[in-house]
C-alpha cells in the first residue's frame, strides 16, 4: 500500500467572494485557521465546493499558494488542479507542486469527456507530471462519466496515484472498488450522507462539506469510524442527515455558503451562474441550522 495522505475528515473548502466579486483572503484564512483548530484533518482548496470553475487562473494559483503559507504544515493541502483540457490540468498540477500542494486532487473530464482508455492516458499524463500524490475525483452527476472499477486498477499501478474521491452515490461500486482495488488506492467519501458507509467498507475518510457547519462532529464521526466504532459513528451521521440534506438542497456550494452566512462567517455569494437560494430553501435551511443550535 502506498503512503495514505490523510485519514479522517477533510473539508472542500469553500472561498469566500467580497460584495465586489474578488476573493476575501482575510476570512479564507480564519477559516482555515478555524478548521484546523477544531480537528479537521486535511484542507482541499479549489475544489467543486471552492468554486474553482470560475476563477481565474491567477485566481487559482493565488488560493493555493495562501491555503498552503497559511496551513503552514499543520495538515495536509490538497489542490484542485482538474481540467477538460488534459495539457491544461498537467500545467495547473505541476505549479500546484510547485507552489507546496501535498497532493492534488483531479476530477474526469468533464462535457467533452472520454472514454476508460481516454481515462487512462489523461490521469497518467498528469501523474507523470508531478512528484506528489493524486487523488482521483469520480463525481459523474457533475462529468457526466464514471470512472469505471477495472480503470482505476490500472491507474493504481501508478505510483503518484493513491486514492479516490468516490461522490458517485453507488455503494455496490465502492464495495467493488475497494475490493478489487483497495491495495492500490485508499478511497475517500465524497458525499457527507454516505461517510459511515463507505468507511465501514474500508474508506480512510471524507472530503467533506458538512465540515464547514460542524468540523468537530465530523472529525468525530470519521474518527469513530477508523477505531472501528460504528455504532456511535452511525449516531452522529443520523444525527446530522437533516443538516446534510439542508446543506445540499439546491446545487452545492449555494447552500453551505447561505448556512455559513446565516451563522455570521461572512463568505459572501457564489459566483455567477450559482444563484442565491430561493426564500423558500433558506427558509428550510435556517430552521435546520436553528434545530441543532447552529443559528
Amino acid at each position: 500500500m502506498k503512503n495514505t495522505i490523510f485519514t479522517g475528515a477533510g473539508i472542500a473548502i469553500v472561498t469566500p467572494i467580497n460584495n465586489d466579486g474578488s476573493i476575501n483572503f482575510e476570512c479564507l484564512g480564519e477559516m482555515i485557521d478555524y478548521q484546523i483548530e477544531s480537528g479537521t484533518d486535511a484542507i482541499i482548496i479549489c475544489g467543486t465546493t471552492g468554486e474553482a470553475s470560475t476563477m481565474s487562473d491567477a485566481e487559482h494559483l493565488e488560493c493555493i499558494k495562501f491555503a498552503v503559507e497559511r496551513t503552514a504544515k499543520r495538515v495536509p493541502v490538497i489542490a484542485g488542479t482538474g481540467s477538460n483540457d488534459t495539457a491544461y490540468a498537467v500545467e495547473l498540477s505541476k505549479e500546484a507542486q510547485e507552489l507546496g500542494a501535498d497532493a492534488l486532487l483531479v476530477v474526469t473530464p468533464y462535457y467533452n469527456k472520454t472514454t476508460q482508455r481516454g481515462l487512462v492516458a489523461h490521469f497518467t499524463a498528469i501523474a507523470d507530471a508531478v512528484d506528489i500524490p493524486i487523488i482521483l475525483y469520480n463525481i459523474p452527476g457533475r462529468t457526466g462519466i464514471n470512472i469505471d472499477v477495472a480503470t482505476v486498477k490500472t491507474l493504481g499501478q501508478h505510483k503518484n496515484i493513491v486514492a479516490v474521491k468516490e461522490a458517485s452515490g453507488n455503494i455496490s461500486y465502492v464495495a467493488k472498488l475497494i475490493a478489487e482495488c483497495g491495495d492500490l488506492v485508499d478511497v475517500y467519501s465524497g458525499n457527507d450522507d454516505m461517510i459511515v458507509p463507505i468507511m465501514s467498507l474500508g474508506g480512510k475518510g471524507v472530503i467533506s462539506v458538512l465540515s464547514h457547519i460542524i468540523p468537530k462532529e465530523t472529525h468525530e464521526m470519521a474518527e469513530y469510524c477508523l477505531k472501528n466504532d460504528f455504532e456511535k459513528a452511525s449516531k452522529i451521521q443520523i444525527e446530522y442527515l437533516d443538516l446534510i440534506n439542508a446543506i445540499f438542497i439546491e446545487v452545492n456550494p449555494i447552500p453551505v455558503k447561505e448556512a455559513l452566512n446565516i451563522m455570521g462567517k461572512n463568505v459572501g455569494p457564489c459566483r455567477m451562474p450559482l444563484y442565491p437560494m430561493s426564500d423558500e430553501n433558506r427558509a428550510k435551511l435556517e430552521a435546520v441550522l436553528k434545530k441543532h443550535n447552529l443559528a
